[in-house]
C-alpha cells in the first residue's frame, strides 16, 4: 500500500514537471539560438581600428614638448617611435601601456576634451562664521 502511494506520488509529480521541463529548454534553445546569432552579425571588431595622422601628429607633438619623443622621431604617423614614446608616457605615469592610448595620459598631455573658459563653472565654498558671539550665544541664556 505505501510502495504504491508512492509511486503514484512520483509519477503525478513527474508528470506536473514534464511540461515545465520541456518548456525550459526550448526557451533555452531559442535563446541560444538568438544569441549565436547576434553573434555571427557583430563579430567583427568595433570602434576606432587605427589613429588618423592628424591625431598621430597631435600626440607626437606633445609627446616631443614633454621630452618623450624627439622631432626628428615625429614623422605624422602613429609609427613604432610614437607607440614607445605613448607607453613610455604611460608607464611613468603608473598607467596602463598597452598601445591604446590612456584617457589620462590623452589629457594630460593636453590632448583632452576642450576646455571653454566661458562655459566653466566655478564652485563657491561657503564661509563659516568664526566669530566667539556667533557660537556662544546660545550658551548665555
Amino acid at each position: 500500500m505505501r510502495f504504491s502511494r508512492f509511486l503514484l506520488g512520483s509519477a503525478l509529480v513527474l508528470t506536473l514537471s514534464l511540461p515545465s521541463f520541456a518548456k525550459t529548454n526550448k526557451a533555452k534553445s531559442h535563446h541560444s539560438a538568438l544569441h549565436k546569432l547576434h553573434l555571427r552579425r557583430h563579430s567583427g571588431p568595433s570602434g576606432q581600428k587605427a589613429i588618423d595622422d592628424q591625431r598621430a601628429t597631435q600626440f607626437q607633438a606633445a609627446l616631443v614638448k614633454s621630452g618623450y619623443l624627439t622631432s626628428s622621431q615625429a614623422t605624422g604617423h602613429w609609427d613604432a617611435a610614437t607607440q614607445s614614446a605613448m607607453q613610455k608616457f604611460q608607464a611613468d605615469n603608473g598607467w596602463q601601456t598597452r598601445l591604446v592610448p590612456d584617457s589620462r595620459a590623452i589629457i594630460k598631455l593636453g590632448l583632452g576634451p576642450a576646455q571653454d573658459s566661458s562655459a566653466s563653472t566655478t564652485v563657491s565654498t561657503p564661509t563659516i562664521a568664526t566669530t566667539a558671539s556667533t557660537g556662544a550665544s546660545f550658551l548665555q541664556k
